[in-house]
């Protein structure tokens, strides 16, 4: 019987207060920290938060935020969505969840990336034209990093070093758990498969069977490389309220606005209403009542032979009642729900 796993993800949307006042950064990030320990008192495996450094976004340093919520919280997994691997030091990377690990008792895991948003490589002094080098560089210093012992290194786009253990040190045999992200890129899958990695897919539009040959390609590549495939999962926006109408209505004033304000980066179209009903009914957006997100969950899921599925909520900001709603018709109905519709543990 499959085990499955279900998740929050939020890249610190800047809120708003229930009247409509807009929260200040701080008052966000207070608010998410208040948001994992409602999460974590009702039962969901894990919240993940973004590495993001625009205007929008509150979350520049998730595992600050993480930090916090080790504190308040019992049960709940703390993790990234993503660390940007690329644009940091893979030592201090290790360093600062080597940190959080102890703070949280082993409550951790990190999910490396590229970034899909790409303001961090000019902000800390690299170039993009090293997009893929930077990356393949700096996890294969992870996997170093990962034997929690001294070791040597010699680096082009990082230091070199010599006999260099890196602290705080784990208990003997513990790992920093690891996930990589994908955003539909074959070479990712490929480079998951080669380093022993778990696999999340952002599936932020379009409908979501479109993954399945990077599925397929995850399973053929371990048949080849003789490994024993690993969990995959997915990530998606959602918005769940008791009224459909509601969550329809909700979804588009933030939902698009969010995805508006990215499109002038990207040369996206703004979203038109037709879009917008397409991604609800059989795209990438999990937003209605808990009953349709349930059953468009498990749906995509099996389609995609899924084990973990992670709910990105609070797109846009929204109102402090509409984020903690989605939270709680989540843990309380939908998880529970697709479990069933499942028929997994």
């Amino acid at each position: 019987m499959m085990t499955y796993q279900f998740g929050l993800n939020t890249f610190g949307d800047i809120g708003k207060f229930d009247d409509g006042t807009p929260m200040t950064a701080g008052q966000t990030l207070q608010q998410v920290v208040k948001e994992a320990q409602l999460a974590d008192r009702l039962g969901i495996d894990l919240i993940a938060l973004g590495e993001h450094h625009r205007s929008e976004f509150a979350i520049s340093s998730p595992e600050v935020v993480l930090g916090a919520m080790a504190a308040t919280t019992k049960h709940i997994k703390l993790g990234t969505a993503v660390t940007v691997l690329s644009s940091d030091d893979p030592v201090r990377v290790r360093e600062r969840f080597a940190t959080l690990y102890g703070l949280a008792d082993g409550r951790v895991e990190i999910m490396l990336g590229r970034g899909s948003f790409t303001e961090s490589y000019p902000l800390f002094g690299f170039d993009l034209e090293n997009y893929n080098e930077l990356f393949e560089e700096k996890i294969k210093l992870w996997q170093k990093l990962q034997a929690n012992q001294s070791f040597s290194w010699s680096g082009h786009f990082t230091q070199s070093l010599t006999d260099t253990t890196v602290y705080p040190q784990l208990a003997a045999g513990a790992t920093i758990p690891t996930t990589l992200a994908v955003g539909g890129s074959p070479e990712s899958i490929i480079r998951a498969v080669y380093y022993d990695l778990p696999v999340v897919i952002a599936i932020i539009g379009g409908e979501p069977t479109r993954f399945l040959p990077y599925v397929e390609l995850y399973q053929q590549a371990s048949a080849k490389m003789g490994k024993a495939p690993l969990p995959l999962g997915m990530h998606a926006h959602g918005i769940i309220l008791e009224d459909a109408a509601e969550a329809k209505r909700v979804g588009w004033q933030y939902i698009k606005e969010e995805m508006d304000r990215i499109g002038i980066d990207r040369g996206w179209a703004p979203m038109t209403k037709d879009r917008f009903e397409f991604e609800i009914d059989a795209g990438a957006y999990y937003v209605g009542t808990p009953e349709q997100v349930a059953q468009k969950i498990a749906k995509n899921m099996r389609a995609l032979k899924m084990s973990r599925f992670d709910l990105v909520y609070g797109t846009g900001g929204q109102l402090v009642h509409q984020r903690e709603q989605t939270i709680t018709n989540y843990a309380t109905k939908v998880i529970p729900r697709v479990r069933e519709l499942l028929g997994g543990e």
